[in-house]
């Protein structure tokens, strides 16, 4: 999206949340952290003269949208959400899908596996509750303190990944079942695909609820709502 809006010479700020701690150079003007909750926002986009908001947050950045939603119907800001696709499950697929964080913890019940937790590191700790697995974490960074999991293995990656990649991670690591987030697209499925080709359960998280809003899925849909926005509507 970054490169596109370059390309078409166009003014934009990429802002990162902040949460990894060398996030990827962009074609445009970066800025990294928090706006301060929605007043902070509404600030931002005012002192900053922001014409569109394009929200590609992570489809469970649910807190985030929602802020930019309200801070654009209060400050005038068209808003579109560049929202990927969710993965849909096959036949050869063993999804137990769940609706939230504590559902996929209810259901690791049970005796110890050796589990490929793929959720990233802001929500480790509810799984605490399920101390009698191994659990594989694939971080970005390293970690800064003590895990609240008693038993982890850990391996640093920045994605995307393939296949092979995948299935070669959980082979060595005698995986046996799968905990994700349905954040759909193509930059994290090669786990899934993994899983599938290696007959393993997967607990798929449901991704949150989020208010009606204008949605394109691909960047050429939303370029043509910056040059068309009456184009697309809720």
């Amino acid at each position: 999206m970054a490169r596109a809006i370059a390309e078409a010479g166009l003014k934009g700020v990429y802002s990162y949340a902040g949460r990894t701690e060398a996030p990827m150079a962009q074609p445009i003007h970066m800025r990294v952290g928090g706006f301060g909750g929605v007043a902070g926002l509404v600030a931002y986009l005012t002192e900053h003269g922001i014409t569109h908001v394009i929200d590609a947050t992570h489809p469970f950045a649910a807190q985030m949208s929602a802020h930019a939603q309200i801070a654009c119907t209060q400050t005038g800001t068209p808003l579109i959400a560049l929202e990927r696709a969710p993965w849909v499950a096959t036949r050869e697929d063993r999804w137990t899908s769940v609706p939230d964080i504590p559902a996929a913890v209810a259901a690791l019940t049970g005796p110890a596996q050796r589990v490929f937790l793929a959720i990233g590191r802001q929500h480790l700790d509810p799984f605490a509750a399920q101390p009698q697995h191994h659990y594989l974490l694939r971080l970005v960074d390293a970690p800064s303190g003590p895990l609240p999991l008693p038993q982890t293995t850990v391996t640093l990656a920045r994605g995307p990944f393939d296949l092979a990649q995948d299935t070669t991670l959980m082979c060595d690591h005698g995986t046996e079942v799968v905990v994700a987030k349905n954040a759909g697209g193509k930059g994290a499925v090669a786990k899934i695909a993994a899983a599938r080709a290696l007959g393993l359960p997967v607990v798929m998280i449901d991704r949150p609820a989020l208010p009606p809003r204008p949605v394109a899925h691909s960047v050429a849909g939303v370029m043509d709502w910056l040059a068309h926005p009456a184009n697309l509507g809720v």
